[in-house]
């Protein structure tokens, strides 16, 4: 019998060692090498303070800013740790909403926040990714469309020329991959960003 466990326990600790330590460190390495932008987390800084991830979605409520998709994450109520309440972006409870396309809160949700669009001032036909959740809730990406519908808001909100918005979207606005893969798109935090330095230039 012992002959039999000696080669386990052998075998136990050896691959322990290679796949508990050496081999997470080799692949750590690498990445650190070769990509440490995004081994970091693909964090944006504004000069040496991060201020969050192109990865992950951020929630604006300032006019001055370009705003992200709705977002369906929930966190813990501080009121009552047994209850949850709406927490856009949250980032520790990514989820949509799994709410089906023949539910009613969710045709009431939309028709809400497209009659808010309307009543703001948005004109022509509301982008469908301004007022839908995205499944994971953390898209840190909405459509061209979206972005422009919301130029002139952004512009009258920060006393700015609205082509020089509109300008501004238009050089973040990112092609789709290899030129066929998905669809063009503006990551919100990077394009508020190039805001904030517009208006400090």
């Amino acid at each position: 019998m012992l002959s039999q466990i000696r080669p386990a326990i052998v075998l136990l600790a050896l691959f322990t060692l290679l796949m508990g330590f050496v081999y997470p460190m080799a692949i750590t390495g690498v990445a650190q090498t070769l990509l440490p932008y995004q081994a970091n987390g693909s964090l944006l800084q504004v000069g040496e303070n991060p201020v969050g991830s192109a990865l992950i979605g951020q929630n604006f409520a300032s006019d001055k800013y370009f705003h992200s998709r709705p977002s369906a994450t929930q966190g813990t109520d501080p009121a009552d740790a047994s209850k949850t309440i709406d927490a856009p972006y949250n980032a520790a409870n990514s989820t949509g909403s799994n709410l089906g396309p023949t539910s009613q809160k969710l045709l009431d949700r939309v028709k809400a926040d497209v009659a808010a669009k309307q009543a703001a001032g948005w004109t022509g036909p509301i982008p469908a990714d301004s007022v839908t959740t995205s499944a994971s809730g953390l898209d840190p990406h909405i459509s061209p469309g979206n972005a422009l519908a919301q130029v002139a808001t952004v512009a009258k909100a920060r006393n700015l020329p609205e082509d020089k918005v509109r300008a501004l979207v238009e050089a973040n606005t990112e092609g789709r991959m290899l030129r066929f893969v998905g669809e063009p798109r503006v990551n919100v935090l990077q394009l508020n960003l190039a805001l904030d330095a517009l208006k400090a230039s």
